[in-house]
């Protein structure tokens, strides 16, 4: 049986033929095609600075880092997410705590971060920083977000895994005017990929200085950075305890390739969402809305069942439209139900409007290549479901 999956990556002959040629070249790994997606992505952004790194985590743990975040910390997130965007600052010995989302655009709540700042403040418990998630491509209310940072002092990183060419108040998704570091991810279901890759951009030379150097392991051969004085041509010091974090050149070469068709992809996959909006409409599922301040990049199609609307569970629907060759998928399970959280202290039913969410949410198909006969597929099976 043919299985339509809910996300899959696109690719060209120009993407091969840019692989092609980095592994016709002198570099395979630092070589020049890094610094020029850098500068792409970077330039595209309207941010000042880009570090390639080998994963989004490798790009959330350096963000952490660089703004100074260690044991005895706190850090913010959603929990409607990937683990990584809590685990980043757990690497960093901090702990993490969650702000429930909106049942609207199922980002961070900027309401229930202000009521949560506020009990924080009383307690002498303030975040040292806040990791606001843009699912499914939709930034999040970073300006609101920014003012409460303002207030309460702490940084923010932008955790953009699936918002790569998004907009947010007409300017793109990782200038940082709201925010210290945004970070991408090129993970091979996401907008564009670079096999596994992730990106950080920032307007701080500091933090991207401090970044690049944590990327490579703490060191450098930068003379002015050096702790005394060179001791020849082939000298490097270790500065700090770093990780090996690199992009190579041929992922960077890839992703050079594939963001030639960003803008092209995410027109692509705005054609497919406005026609699930039109044809499901009256279907008994909510469809993902999208506030008026946002340019989503649609990463992904989350639909909801609507209580009471039909006669098949939450599971029996998934179970449904699998067995029946439409590959979807759930974006996410709660940070906190997992073990690992578990047992840090988390009860299920943490977060309320989270628990909803994930008691009705499917992630159903969308990518590029999607054509409109599958598309009429994955239609026609969500509604025979309605008509159950």
């Amino acid at each position: 049986m043919k299985v339509i999956p809910y996300g899959r990556q696109s690719i060209s002959e120009s993407d091969i033929d840019a692989v092609r040629q980095v592994l016709n070249s002198d570099f395979l790994t630092q070589g020049p095609a890094v610094p020029k997606f850098e500068e792409q992505v970077a330039d595209y952004c309207r941010a000042k600075y880009g570090t390639a790194t080998s994963s989004a985590t490798a790009g959330l743990h350096l963000a952490c880092l660089a703004l100074g975040v260690t044991a005895g910390d706190v850090v913010w997130t959603s929990p409607i997410t990937f683990v990584a965007s809590a685990n980043c600052a757990v690497y960093c010995g901090a702990t993490v705590d969650f702000v429930d989302i909106s049942l609207k655009s199922y980002n961070m709540c900027p309401n229930a971060l202000e009521e949560k700042l506020i009990r924080a403040e009383l307690a002498g418990k303030l975040p040292k920083a806040v990791i606001p998630v843009h699912l499914s491509g939709q930034s999040c209310d970073m300006e609101r977000i920014h003012k409460l940072s303002e207030r309460y002092g702490f940084s923010i990183i932008e955790d953009a895994s699936h918002a790569i060419g998004a907009r947010y108040l007409g300017e793109q998704v990782g200038c940082c005017r709201f925010s210290d570091i945004t970070v991408f991810s090129f993970h091979p279901v996401k907008i564009i990929t670079t096999g596994e890759g992730g990106l950080a951009v920032t307007n701080d030379e500091v933090l991207d200085y401090k970044m690049k150097l944590l990327r490579s392991h703490g060191i450098t051969r930068d003379e002015n950075r050096l702790e005394g004085h060179s001791e020849g041509p082939w000298y490097y010091q270790q500065l700090e305890l770093g990780f090996n974090y690199r992009m190579t050149d041929m992922q960077a070469a890839l992703g050079s390739s594939q963001f030639k068709r960003l803008d092209e992809f995410i027109a692509t996959r705005h054609k497919i969402a406005d026609n699930y909006d039109t044809t499901l409409e009256d279907s008994a599922f909510i469809l993902p809305h999208q506030h008026e301040f946002s340019y989503s990049s649609y990463h992904l199609y989350i639909i909801r069942l609507k209580i009471g609307s039909n006669i098949l569970s939450h599971r029996e629907v998934f179970e449904f439209l699998r067995n029946n060759g439409i590959g979807v998928n759930l974006h996410y399970i709660p940070v906190y139900h997992h073990p690992y959280y578990e047992r840090l202290g988390f009860d299920r039913g943490y977060c309320k409007n989270a628990e909803v969410y994930y008691s009705q949410a499917i992630s159903i198909p969308m990518f590029p290549a999607l054509n409109s006969i599958d598309q009429k597929t994955v239609i026609d099976c969500l509604l025979s479901i309605d008509n159950e």
